[in-house]
């Protein structure tokens, strides 16, 4: 199924998935407001964008990979990090981000549901050939914008009611 499609949005949120898989240049090409000036595949674009993919998993139960083309990567690109939440890894030599994000989606077929953000449509055929889910990167970061907004004004209410809570005699 293509999540990209109208009225997705809510579906996803009754599917109990079991990881999202992204295709972290892709999400970058598409994301010009993260690290502006910077090129699309620079550490900043990079940094910017697991920072904040990290909030958004801190929000969000679902736990999310974040995959990038290692090869041609500058010396002294990290080759992983992992967290419980959020994972980010890079492709060995090669390999793509996409041969990696095709694997794990259908490896994990039998667990349950897979997310894979793309904007690369063979990619998303072959993801949604084998009964998984894609969405357009431009969808997926008005959902990640929508649940840090929603993050946010969630923790100002908190932090209000026990600044409230606090001054009280």
């Amino acid at each position: 199924m293509d999540a990209s499609q109208p009225g997705c949005g809510p579906y996803f949120q009754s599917v109990a998935l079991v990881r999202i898989l992204v295709d972290g240049y892709s999400l970058l090409h598409e994301w010009r407001a993260l690290a502006p000036g910077s090129s699309r595949f620079s550490a900043a674009a990079r940094e910017a964008l697991i920072t904040v993919l990290t909030r958004y998993a801190d929000a969000h139960t679902t736990p999310l990979t974040i995959f990038f083309d290692g090869s041609g990567a500058p010396a002294g690109t990290p080759k992983a990090s992992s967290s419980r939440q959020l994972e980010v890894l890079f492709s060995p030599p090669g390999r793509t981000a996409d041969d990696l994000i095709e694997r794990v989606a259908y490896r994990m077929k039998d667990y349950g549901e897979v997310l894979v953000v793309t904007d690369d449509l063979v990619e998303r055929d072959t993801v949604t050939g084998f009964g998984g889910f894609t969405q357009s990167c431009r969808a997926f970061i008005a959902e990640v914008e929508s649940a840090l907004g929603d993050f946010n004004r969630d923790m100002a209410r908190i932090n209000r009611r026990e600044r409230d809570r606090f001054r009280q005699p």
